[in-house]
This record gives C-alpha cells, structure tokens and sequence, in this order.
C-alpha cells in the first residue's frame, strides 16, 4: 500500500566512505611490503629493533603529550576560578602549544603502529612546524565546513552551542512561540474544558 507521501531518496555515498576502506588496504599492504622489503635487505632482528624503538618512542611522546595536555587543562582551570582569563596564559608559551597536543598524540599513535611510513609520518608529526602547519589548516577547513553545514546538521549544533550570554555561560533551550506549539499539537485553544461525568 502506497501513502502519496514521496519516497525518500537514498543519501549518497560520500567519497571518504568509498575510498577509506581503499586506501587502509593499500596502506596496510605497501606496510607489509616495505617491511619484508627492509627484513630481506639487512635482518629480520633489523625489523623487530625498528618496530620496538618505534612502538617505544611512540608510548613515550604520548605519555608525553597527555601529561601536558593536562596541565594546560589543570592551567586553564585554575585560571577561570581565579577570575583571569585563559588568554592570559601567554607566559609560560603553553597557550600556543596546546593547539598541537592532539598532533602529538597521533604522532605518537603513529609511532606505535607497526610500519615504516606510519613511522615517518609520525616522527614528521613530531616537528613543531609541521604540527603548526597542519593545525592552521585543520582549523580553516573546518571553519569552511561549519559555514557551508545546512541548517539541523553537525555545523549547525556547533554554532548553536557558540551562543553565549555576556558573562560566558551558554544559554541552552530553544524559543517557542504560542502559536506555532498549538498549531504542532494539532488543536487550537478551545477554551476550558467541561469536566467528564463519572
């Protein structure tokens, strides 16, 4: 049985949800490859001393950068009961390296992986120009999505939950109007009501 309602079309399938998969696959197998590529030229104890070294350098510049990111937290928290603002937090330089932890914990993350060009990629995360560089553009190709997001998606939330009142706490709710919940219940004011016989 059909309503005369239209049927929905079916969302399309973006490109990163086809290609991922892809790439993850090719990444894994050029790992694999390189990695026996490396073991036949020198030693398979090559390869295992390469992966250890890694995987613990990788744990230290976590630990590392998480002990950081929470201090700048511990900071920013201490900073907001006193009264001061977090942007005055321009002594110590953590103000401006704390936009780079979350670099650090995937380079880290990267390091831990097993694979010579998630190595690299990792220690690339490691300079403080390259983290900086990759933070700016991070944040204006999401600045760029927010500003082309439809009304009701992800970008939209976002910019709902930038509205403040003026001493900073958000305000959360929504503005209802008398007419348009009466009209959504599908009743209009009827007056009151005569009460129903027992």
């Amino acid at each position: 049985m059909t309503t005369g309602a239209p049927n929905p079309t079916a969302p399309k399938r973006s490109r990163a949800r086809t290609f991922v998969p892809l790439g993850v696959a090719a990444w894994v197998v050029l790992e694999v490859w390189l990695l026996t590529l490396v073991a036949s030229a020198t030693s398979g104890l090559t390869v295992l001393v390469l992966l250890v070294v890694g995987a613990v350098l990788g744990g230290v510049v976590i630990k590392r950068a998480g002990r950081r990111a929470f201090r700048n937290l511990t900071e920013t928290l201490q900073q907001q009961q006193s009264g001061q603002s977090p942007a005055a937090n321009t002594g110590n330089g953590t103000g401006a390296g704390s936009t780079g932890n979350g670099f650090l914990m995937l380079g880290g993350l990267l390091l831990m992986l097993p694979g010579l060009i998630s190595d690299v990629a990792g220690l690339l995360l490691l300079v403080p120009p390259v983290r900086t560089a990759l933070g700016r553009y991070a944040e204006r190709s999401l600045e760029r999505r927010m500003r082309a997001a439809s009304p009701g998606s992800l970008g939209d939330a976002f910019q709902q939950a930038r509205m403040h009142r003026p001493d900073g706490k958000v305000v959360q709710g929504e503005v209802i109007r008398p007419d348009a919940t009466q009209s959504s219940r599908g009743y209009e004011d009827e007056g009151p009501r005569p009460p129903l016989a027992p």
